[in-house]
């Protein structure tokens, strides 16, 4: 028998909110398999993301959970919806998961902030620049796994000029190290930088630089994704790390990190100015 693949994401992220729902109503697995016809098992898998459940069944459990938030519930309605595979599924099997877990929450987010200290955001990256960080990791990456690496991490950058559904809305916030770090060499972080210029031009983009006087700053360390969901508590936050991508949605989590970005965004340099500082950086290259 075929094994089931491990379940994204996004996946989880709807079980989670099914069991948190039935929580929310003081309802056991019991009662909600005992509505859907099921055993207990299948219900836990279920609120685990391992199986699948129709639309028809999510709007029965919220309603006999009580759940008047309307919206809410077409939310998870959507999150359901598995008629079309999104473009980052041609790389399951040759890709690690979270990678294709980043990119599946970009395409779904109503907007996105982040702020990065090492690195330029990887929506802003050119393939020079993402083939050197790729490069560098440790142990090495074989030649082909970089290229596919750098190949997947363009295609990211879709959902920012994408015609349907229209182009997401992002502010990055970028330490002013992570600019004169010259990952690739001086002609490739020259280049970079440029390409920060032309893309910070669009107006559904907005970089902002934190400059080095600014002195410390709250998440150092971090390199942090913040995906607005279709509804707020939908929203959910990535971790960058050595060890990997780390999704979290706890409410104290989300608003230590909108406190973040709220820091971010008091401190950083105008957009103008932003451009200003990262052409003169570019300038000395």
């Amino acid at each position: 028998m075929p094994t089931r693949p491990a379940p994204t994401e996004r996946q989880k992220r709807l079980g989670a909110e099914l069991r948190r729902m039935r929580l929310a109503a003081g309802r056991t697995t019991e009662y909600a398999a005992g509505l859907l016809g099921l055993d207990r098992t299948k219900v836990s898998n279920m609120e685990a993301g391992v199986r699948a459940i129709s639309p028809e069944r999510i709007r029965m459990l919220a309603g006999n959970y009580e759940c008047a938030d309307k919206t809410y519930v077409e939310a998870l309605v959507a999150m359901a919806d598995t008629r079309r595979r999104g473009w980052w599924h041609q790389f399951r099997g040759a890709l690690p998961q979270g990678l294709l877990d980043v990119a599946e929450l970009e395409w779904f987010a109503t907007r996105l902030r982040s702020y990065q200290t090492v690195h330029v955001p990887g929506l802003l990256q050119t393939g020079e620049y993402a083939r050197a960080i790729f490069a560098a990791a440790l142990p090495a990456l074989p030649p082909s796994e970089i290229e596919l690496r750098v190949v997947q991490r363009l295609r990211r950058q879709q959902v920012l000029d994408r015609d349907q559904p229209a182009p997401v809305d992002y502010v990055a916030y970028v330490h002013e190290w992570a600019l004169r770090m010259q990952f690739g060499g001086r002609r490739t972080m020259r280049e970079q930088l440029l390409h920060l210029c032309e893309v910070s031009e669009r107006p559904n983009v907005e970089l902002r630089v934190l400059p080095v006087e600014a002195g410390a700053f709250p998440g150092a360390g971090h390199a942090v994704l913040y995906a607005h969901g279709a509804v707020p508590q939908l929203d959910t936050v990535q971790l960058d790390s050595a060890h990997g991508g780390e999704f979290t949605h706890a409410e104290a989590q989300l608003a230590k990190y909108r406190a973040h970005l709220d820091w971010w965004h008091a401190h950083t340099l105008s957009p103008e100015n932003s451009r200003d500082l990262i052409h003169s950086i570019a300038r000395r290259l």
